[in-house]
């Protein structure tokens, strides 16, 4: 079953104050780099407040050049490892980062990485900094995909 768009989950939850769903329940995002990813705001959708959480899939060996971010975010490793910059982060690893500080690149260990990100609002989308082209990032897949669900 595809995942709800903003519409159907506002309704759901002004009529019933709450919802509920699993991992599975969401569209899988895959982008050209070989990540996987999932996503849903936290409240009302609509709400550009609204915290947005993702889940991603790293494959081993997936590079993603250094770039930044328009609002504060908190990263959490559930599987595997991740290199970004110089250290290595591990299952069970946080790193909380304030908006517009760069960071990266981001290097996906041998056994690939399964990463939580809690992002403060709707400002999640990557932006390159640098001499980076923005081809690694590709934020604009995943807005792509839910600007054309929700006008459905």
């Amino acid at each position: 079953m595809p995942q709800k768009t903003d519409a159907e989950v506002s309704f759901e939850l002004k009529r019933k104050g709450h919802l509920s769903f699993n991992w599975q329940d969401l569209d899988k995002i895959d982008l050209p780099s070989g990540i996987s990813t999932s996503m849903f705001r936290v409240g009302d959708p609509g709400d550009a407040s609204s915290p947005t959480v993702f889940k991603a899939y790293y494959p081993p060996g997936c590079l993603v050049e250094a770039h930044t971010h328009e609002c504060d975010y908190t990263e959490i490793i559930l599987e595997g490892s991740q290199k970004v910059g110089a250290k290595w982060f591990h299952a069970g690893d946080v790193r909380i980062g304030l908006a517009n500080r760069g960071y990266g690149p981001l290097l996906a260990g041998d056994e690939g990485a399964t990463v939580l990100f809690f992002f403060k609002n709707g400002k999640w989308p990557a932006i390159k900094i640098g001499n980076n082209d923005g081809k690694t990032l590709r934020s604009d897949i995943i807005t792509d995909h839910f600007e054309e669900k929700n006008r459905g």
